[in-house]
């Protein structure tokens, strides 16, 4: 028996798929060929636009915004409240077409621009400009996504390490 928690007032599109055990809370709006991964809690007011894939164990707050096309990695934590437990909260802001990978945290109000990709394990304090590839503890710009797409198809094609 797989047991999901749909709230009241969710609008989901055509060939979404939330696999077992997920959350997702109240107004929370869903676009067409979304996936949610296993274990993720995605709370209410949350939008996610078409072609979206949000993988397993991934916590997304109220108020956060991602766009279409984009890659949330495994565990990857938003966050929506920059001094816990305050009475004001601001949401993530995630543009068209940005990756996010593996146990990423994002701070409240940051802004991921369109095209971008975060690495595994980054810690973003501040918004991320749109084509660019940021990395580390903080993380900053360590090259452009036009690089990131180069190693990329280096690395499909067997040609790097």
């Amino acid at each position: 028996m797989v047991v999901n928690h749909i709230g009241k007032g969710v609008s989901l599109g055509k060939n979404v798929k939330i696999w077992h055990f997920a959350y997702v809370g109240d107004g929370t709006v869903i676009g067409d060929d979304v996936m949610i991964g296993s274990l993720s809690h995605v709370d209410y007011s949350v939008t996610i636009g078409e072609g979206t894939r949000i993988e397993g164990s991934v916590y997304i707050p109220p108020m956060t915004s991602i766009g279409k096309k984009v890659f949330v990695g495994p565990g990857v934590v938003f966050t929506n409240d920059p001094y816990p437990m305050s009475g004001r909260m601001i949401g993530v802001t995630v543009e068209d077409g940005a990756s996010i990978g593996a146990g990423a945290v994002i701070k409240a109000g940051v802004k991921i621009g369109r095209g971008s990709v975060v690495a595994m394990g980054a810690v973003v304090t501040r918004d991320v400009p749109p084509d660019a590839v940021v990395m580390g503890v903080p993380a900053r710009v360590a090259y452009s996504r036009k690089e990131y797409d180069r190693k990329r198809k280096e690395w499909e094609s067997g040609r790097a390490p």
